[in-house]
């Protein structure tokens, strides 16, 4: 099974998965600038939309989409109980974050990645970003993950795209739960894994 991925970018969340569920991948670096994996593949042969993460599996297919390899690897492995039983509330709350952290985080913070972006779409986006954020908070208060007291899929989610708020200046100072719950991720032994392997892959590069 092989990763592609970004270091810092969403593909961070699945790779912490794969990590927390202890199974064996290969993590392959790519440059999202020129679409050339580290071996001096073109990307595009992978993924044609040029963008990771991307799964490949054992038999060759591949996977793209945050969201979906992340379900795909959780319900994958019931083992770890990382998703909770089909048609019950508690899955579709999981859907429901992950949907949520998809829609309405990643792709609004992720904008102010683009180049060239104006100081007044900066400020619309964070306008925008607080009460999702709040909303986030408020869930998290009293608990340690998003789903009961279980780190899952929409945790790892959360915490990649949570950790952007920091390299964008967005000032998370009205949200202590939110920052509490990246440090608690932070903290976790496959996380840490996960972030020394991409700084690793990234330092190698250049």
């Amino acid at each position: 099974m092989k990763l592609y991925l970004s270091p810092g970018a969403c593909s961070l969340a699945p790779h912490i998965l794969l990590r927390e569920l202890g199974i064996g991948f290969e993590p392959v670096l790519v440059d999202l600038a020129t679409k050339r994996t580290g071996d001096g593949r073109d990307f595009r042969t992978v993924n044609p939309l040029g963008y990771v993460p991307a799964l490949e599996l054992e038999d060759g297919q591949v996977l793209t989409e945050v969201l979906a390899i992340l379900l795909f690897l959780a319900e994958r492995h019931p083992q770890a109980e990382m998703v909770p039983p089909p048609g019950s509330v508690e899955r579709a709350r999981l859907y429901g974050w992950l949907s949520f952290v998809a829609t309405e985080l990643h792709k609004l913070v992720g904008a102010l990645f683009a180049p060239n972006v104006t100081e007044a779409t900066r400020v619309a986006v964070i306008e925008r970003a607080r009460p999702r954020l709040a909303h986030v908070d408020r869930a998290l208060e009293g608990r340690d993950y998003l789903i009961g007291e279980r780190f899952g899929p929409a945790d790892a989610y959360l915490f990649t795209v949570s950790r952007w708020l920091g390299y964008l200046k967005i000032d998370t100072a009205d949200f202590p739960n939110l920052r509490a719950h990246q440090e608690r991720v932070r903290a976790r032994p496959a996380v840490s894994e996960a972030l020394r392997v991409e700084t690793e892959l990234k330092k190698a590069a250049g």
